[in-house]
């Protein structure tokens, strides 16, 4: 309701008889009563507005603070990648030493195989031919 409406309302039931005891207030009592409401509405659309203000601000903070946030941690996610590249590139470097060194520790199995088995077989010949020596003795 505006304020025109409320002063039309007060102009007509000004007109009115009086139903009750009290006497009717003046005309210049009830136009400080609608300024008064008026303040009060334009302070509370002040508050809202202010409200609203706040509340963009807010939204513009956390927006920023977001970005902000999603750099900072795509930064460390890159220097947590690069940190695991080197430990697999230092990983690899070590697995390449003790590889060859396996190598060379099976390589040298299989010599020390291969001359155990031609040592074995020597032995089995000297074996045999002291048997057949005994036997002919």
């Amino acid at each position: 309701m505006s304020s025109e409406d409320l002063q039309m309302d007060a102009f007509f039931f000004d007109k009115l008889p009086s139903t009750s005891q009290s006497t009717p207030k003046p005309r210049h009592e009830t136009s400080q009563v609608h300024s008064r409401i008026d303040d009060i509405g334009k302070k509370v659309q002040d508050l809202v507005g202010k409200i609203n203000d706040s509340r963009t601000m807010d939204q513009t903070i956390m927006d920023n603070f977001q970005d902000k946030l999603v750099e900072k941690v795509g930064e460390i996610c890159g220097q947590m990648k690069e940190h695991m590249y080197t430990v697999y590139e230092e990983n690899s470097h070590a697995m390449q030493a003790t590889l060859q060194e396996l190598t060379l520790v099976l390589e040298s199995c299989s010599r020390l195989n291969t001359e155990l088995h031609t040592v074995s077989e020597a032995l089995a010949g000297l074996n045999r031919g002291l048997t057949l020596h005994r036997s002919t003795e």
